[in-house]
């Protein structure tokens, strides 16, 4: 499954984060822990003792009060945390004050107007002073606890700065990425019905710049008549792009926005402090969406206390991340790993913003790196395994910056371990983290204590009492495929589907929790079902066990009864087939399973996407399926190998396979929710290889 040699082992263990964490765990409770697993056991054991340490250890600003959690509930129970205490999350990002200290760099993709990397920096002292600017222009325009506050923007300070000063009121933060349709963001928009957006009036993508206005009225157009239209300001975020002609009469530009803020000064203190809204742990802080491909997409609620406190372990214990770190992700605004990012707030970092396309110019990203001394890379899958094929970073850029690089979004494939330590750093520690929207935070990921492993991420997370189960519900051996649970409650747990009590009719509240419950713990009684296919290697040096992603589990392959995870296929063509130096190149890919023999059996069928002007040739298709054979086993080889121009994408960047798979087993295309897409044109393709392969196969 993995190399017994890691890729990379970490200096000064004893001195980390962890093991001073598991030194202070022998020293309070008398114990004789010695390993991260010792640890991770005792953390899964002890809830209550566990967490109550990382509010501690963390320096968690709050109320704590002495109760922390029944220990002995079942994650179904979603029992309270903290149930005395109270926290305001944007309190804790902004303990840093230093008019010195940069919170947030900006960079903007260049264009042709504009040739060179646009910069814009706030210190912690001024985005302090901003977020007390809006909570008081917020406040004066009415906005209170529970309220939604909704942004459709790019990823800018202002972004940013909206986020905090909602969370100082005790708002909700709902927030679109400025890429999305205005369709997908507004299904998402009418469920939780927002007081305000705000919406940038241009962005750049692929070195030009898009107008976005038109979105946005498109957006609002859609809500009229189903909610009542919120207040609109618009961000002025490309310099010169300024044009309030085509504004609606009511709309605020930002600086008024500002200015209204600063006339009122409201929602401070006499000294000037913001007057931070401590609520209870449980509170809602932000609505997260699911990808919502086959539906509406469904309306995630985060509890405020749990973000919090998840984040600074995360961060603080396992990540090892300080004041020194520059933290770079690559996201939009509309993906989870937007709300990672912006809770390194909490260690004092650095934290940079970047929008615009991360492939028109390959070298730009790196350059970043060098120019801005960033230290933790975070990024996709999909974007290393496309840059494998483009650029060596190493060789144009010095890199000496960089501690860590984390990949997420789908399975990091075991060739892009060696592409990462060959092609980019060979010292990095490499962190492949799996979590998602549901926990928005991660079950698995990044140990500075632990060596990397090909292919795997390196440890189930501190608190988080994961397993793999198999169908029958009992834990699988050790690197044996199964389904990834959790059996034990953690904060991350979001409090349930919107609306929740007291924001909405009882029926729909009611309907609310029936789709939450059947999304989570339906498959196995009382435990949280997270819904990917996994498989936890045995332990080596104390770890644990790291974790081998092996795809969505309603994606898993069952042909003959021998069920596995379509990136054991993946791996073998991104190893065989995409090189340069490959005889046969395939650009991408996408297995599903096809029921066969009236639905008691299954086949696999392999689409490929292949460069332009290329075919899918019977010797290409010979060594596919020989290399699959070779690698893995015949019962993995597809019975069907099929060239397509596409392959469908969500605006997430994730792979469509359960949809395809429904589509080709005789799903109406009236089940695709085209606005969650990217491409969703190219199922109408899929729908007519699926009749054919229907009947092909009786």
């Amino acid at each position: 499954m993995s190399n017994e040699v890691p890729l990379f082992s970490p200096q000064h263990i004893e001195a980390s984060p962890t093991f001073r964490l598991l030194h202070r765990v022998n020293e309070l409770y008398n114990l004789d822990l010695k390993t991260y697993y010792d640890l991770y056991n005792w953390s899964c054991a002890h809830l209550d003792l566990f967490w109550s340490l990382v509010w501690d250890e963390t320096n968690i600003v709050g109320d704590k009060g002495s109760l922390v959690v029944d220990n002995a509930a079942l994650p179904v129970q979603n029992p309270a945390w903290f149930a005395e205490g109270s926290v305001n999350w944007a309190e804790n990002m902004l303990r840093c004050r230093s008019d010195t200290k940069l919170a947030l760099i900006e960079a903007t993709e260049p264009t042709p107007a504009e040739p060179i990397l646009r910069l814009r920096k706030v210190t912690y002292h001024q985005l302090y002073t901003l977020v007390a600017d809006l909570v008081s222009s917020l406040k004066h325009y009415g906005i209170g606890v529970g309220d939604r506050v909704a942004s459709y923007s790019s990823n800018c300070i202002e972004n940013v700065a909206l986020s905090l000063a909602t969370s100082a009121i005790g708002g909700i933060w709902v927030s679109a990425a400025a890429d999305f349709g205005p369709v997908g963001v507004m299904e998402r928009f009418e469920q939780v019905q927002p007081k305000f957006i705000f919406a940038v009036d241009a962005v750049v993508y692929n070195g030009k710049v898009h107008q976005h206005i038109l979105k946005l009225e498109a957006l609002l157009n859609g809500l009229s008549g189903k909610v009542t239209i919120p207040k609109v300001v618009i961000i002025s975020a490309i310099p010169g792009e300024h044009n309030r002609q085509s504004w609606s009469h009511d709309w605020l530009a930002w600086e008024d926005f500002i200015k209204d803020g600063q006339e009122q000064k409201l929602g401070r203190s006499d000294s000037g402090e913001i007057e931070w809204n401590r609520l209870p742990f449980d509170a809602p802080l932000w609505i997260l969406f699911s990808s919502g491909t086959t539906g509406r997409p469904k309306p995630i609620v985060h509890r405020a206390g749990g973000m919090l406190i998840q984040s600074s372990k995360e961060f603080a214990i396992c990540g090892d991340l300080g004041p020194d770190d520059v933290f770079f992700y690559y996201t939009t605004t509309g993906w989870m790993m937007w709300n990672f990012l912006v809770a390194g707030l909490s260690q004092s970092c650095t934290l940079v913003l970047y929008d615009g396309s991360p492939l028109k110019d390959v070298s730009l990203l790196w350059k970043m790196v060098d120019d801005l001394g960033i230290t933790i890379f975070g990024t996709s899958a999909k974007y290393l395994d496309y840059l494998s094929k483009k650029y060596q970073p190493r060789q144009h850029h010095s890199l000496n910056s960089l501690r860590h690089i984390y990949s997420t979004g789908s399975p990091l494939a075991p060739h892009l371990f060696d592409y990462v330590y060959e092609q980019i750093h060979p010292k990095v520690l490499l962190g492949s983290i799996t979590g998602g929207t549901d926990i928005c935070s991660l079950f698995a990921g990044m140990c500075s204590a632990l060596p990397v492993f090909r292919g795997e991420i390196q440890c189930r997370m501190l608190g988080m009492a994961i397993e793999s189960f198999t169908p029958e519900g009992t834990p699988a051996a050790a690197e044996e495929n199964g389904e990834l649970v959790c059996t034990r409650p953690c904060p991350c747990m979001p409090l349930g589907f919107w609306p929740l009590p007291g924001f909405g009719t009882d029926a729909e509240v009611s309907e609310a929790q029936k789709r939450f419950y059947e999304s989570y713990f339906a498959e196995f009684e009382g435990i949280w079902y997270h819904g990917d296919h996994v498989a936890i290697a045995r332990s080596k040096l104390g770890n644990g066990g790291g974790l081998v992603m092996l795809g969505r589990s309603d994606g898993v392959l069952n042909p003959g009864g021998i069920r596995f995870g379509s990136a054991e296929i993946y791996e073998v063509l991104d190893s065989c087939f995409s090189h340069g130096a490959a005889e046969f190149i395939i650009s991408d890919y996408l297995a599903i399973g096809q029921k066969t023999d009236g639905g008691a059996d299954e086949r696999v069928v392999l689409f490929v996407k292949l460069p332009a002007d290329k075919d899918l040739s019977l010797a290409f298709e010979s060594r596919i399926k020989a290399e699959i054979r070779s690698q893995r086993s015949p019962r993995h080889v597809p019975a069907r190998i099929i060239q397509v121009t596409d392959i469908p994408y969500t605006l997430n960047g994730k792979r469509v396979e359960v949809l395809v798979k429904k589509i080709i087993n005789g799903s109406p295309l009236s089940i695709v929710n085209p606005a969650t897409l990217s491409n969703p044109s190219c199922l109408q393709s899929y729908y007519e290889m699926g009749q054919t392969l229907r009947a092909e196969s009786g």
